[in-house]
């Protein structure tokens, strides 16, 4: 029979019916937009004012050093992932080339945290959407976006990757739009509502000039502000870039578009946060940034653009919508990997005809369907004590996956690399040497990564609205490790 006439195996897409097994449907330009996006949110349009009244005009320095620090963490998870493409790649690595407690308490934990994350999206959602409709219930709201949100999911992992990839789009362009109009305010000295000329040169002049609260220092009211400081506000605005790791499992050329996706992450906080945050600082006078409204905002106001507040609560929508798009997606995908270790019930370990796990996507939307009802009967509680785990669980995270990094190194080194990797039958330094996508300075650089999140956890202990997260993180890693403990005492 010729090669013409051999039937020809069906392509792993979402509507194709081939065997239960996840897809490798996710394409380039998915992962590079799903990459982008993690590391553009709420965090950047509304919590960057936060930080700038922390740090004046010297918060550029505490992104560039945040993002350094993440981009080594994400190059850490993706020189596993890229040898080793697997769903839920937290607690699947954690567990083959640590233990299984560990893959037990990184995948739990990754789970619980997006779990906390979408219940706060989701509360959100409803200010956003009261803004041009304020007689519907913001239940209400919450409830319809996330019946649309897990429908998607539901879909196939293609379709997650399209929806991902538009929300990135309006969020990068809100974002580009206010670069671009500033640059013109400060080039052509437009006049800005200030009062104050439109200049670079603010950074130096307004304020008390580029460090006006120096390192580290208190206020009069005893409350600790200055550079340090603002790095604990820095670090949790990044949350979410280590999505690119979860995703390799089902990427179509993991070798070629998990580096590049990594690898473009110091250009994208570049422009996106430095960049942003530096034109808004040359514009407006960052003393005036009081964080009743965005600094986006204040910043189109300036340009003469008075319809500020609306275009940025479409854009913020949208960003709520991509935050728990991606959490369900993460959530789903941890759930499945957790099942086919033997650390989660087996049923949240099958998959539809469209490879989609769907008693993960079900089970992670109705505990989030439970907590967001929580938030509207106890906001206060919810927000003050259930997010403070979701903070610190963020660190746990970028934790877990530097120590599973140099665990991954030492068995690799020992010849136990996977047998389908290009890495089979080799040990010592030649293992090492033929990783595709390595850790630049792996022997020093997860050591200096470990330092500096240790140092965020301890200036966190200065903050009173932060103190609480580490507490939090204590008690939550040991009911993680005594919830191990006890499901392997039932087995």
């Amino acid at each position: 029979m010729s090669t013409a006439d051999a039937p020809k195996k069906p392509r792993e897409t979402d509507d194709v019916p081939v065997p239960a097994t996840l897809r490798k449907s996710l394409k380039n330009r998915h992962i590079q937009l799903i990459a982008l996006g993690g590391a553009i949110g709420t965090g950047l349009f509304y919590g960057s004012s936060e930080s700038i009244a922390l740090a004046g005009p010297s918060i550029l320095l505490a992104y560039l050093v945040g993002g350094f620090a993440i981009f080594a963490i994400v190059r850490a998870l993706s020189e596993m992932s890229v040898e080793d493409p697997k769903a839920g790649a937290f607690s699947y690595y954690a567990t083959r080339y640590w233990s299984k407690r560990a893959g037990f308490i990184s995948g739990w934990n990754y789970w619980f945290n997006y779990i906390l994350v979408s219940m706060v999206e989701l509360s959100v959602v409803g200010s956003f959407v009261n803004y041009w409709f304020p007689a519907i219930p913001t239940w209400v709201s919450a409830a319809v976006f996330l019946v649309i949100i897990c429908a998607a999911n539901l879909l196939g992992v293609s379709k997650f990757g399209e929806f991902e990839f538009w929300f990135a789009i309006i969020k990068i362009v809100a974002v580009i739009a206010m670069i671009i109009g500033g640059l013109a305010v400060i080039i052509f000295v437009l006049p800005t509502a200030s009062g104050v000329r439109a200049s670079f040169a603010n950074w130096f002049t307004v304020g008390n000039g580029f460090f006006p609260n120096g390192l580290m220092g208190q206020n009069s009211d005893g409350s600790w502000t200055g550079l340090l400081m603002a790095l604990v506000v820095v670090m949790f605005s990044f949350g979410g870039t280590e999505l690119i790791g979860i995703t390799a499992g089902e990427t179509e050329d993991p070798k070629t578009t998990i580096p590049r996706a990594t690898n473009d992450i110091i250009w994208r906080i570049l422009v996106f946060y430095i960049g942003a945050l530096g034109v808004i600082m040359a514009v407006v006078p960052w003393n005036t940034i009081d964080g009743k409204s965005s600094p986006f905002v204040q910043i189109f106001d300036s340009v003469g653009i008075h319809a500020a507040a609306g275009i940025l609560n479409f854009v913020c929508l949208t960003a709520v919508m991509s935050v728990y798009n991606s959490g369900l997606y993460a959530n789903s995908r941890m759930l499945y990997s957790l099942a086919k270790q033997g650390n989660a019930p087996a049923y949240l370990g099958k998959l539809n005809s469209r490879g989609v796990p769907v008693a993960g996507v079900l089970t992670s939307a109705a505990i989030t369907a439970i907590a967001v009802v929580v938030v509207f009967v106890w906001p206060e509680f919810s927000f003050n004590y259930l997010m403070s785990i979701a903070t610190i669980a963020g660190i746990i995270n970028w934790t877990m996956i530097m120590l599973t990094e140099m665990k991954f190194r030492k068995v690799v080194a020992a010849g136990g690399a996977p047998e389908d990797s290009e890495l089979a039958g080799l040990s010592g330094q030649e293992a090492l040497d033929a990783i595709h996508f390595k850790l630049p300075f792996a022997k020093v650089t997860p050591w200096v990564v470990l330092a500096f999140l240790a140092l965020v956890v301890v200036l966190m202990c200065f903050s009173t609205s932060y103190r609480i997260a580490v507490i939090a993180g204590v008690i939550w890693l040991a009911i993680l490790f005594a919830a191990y403990q006890l499901t392997q005492a039932k087995k």
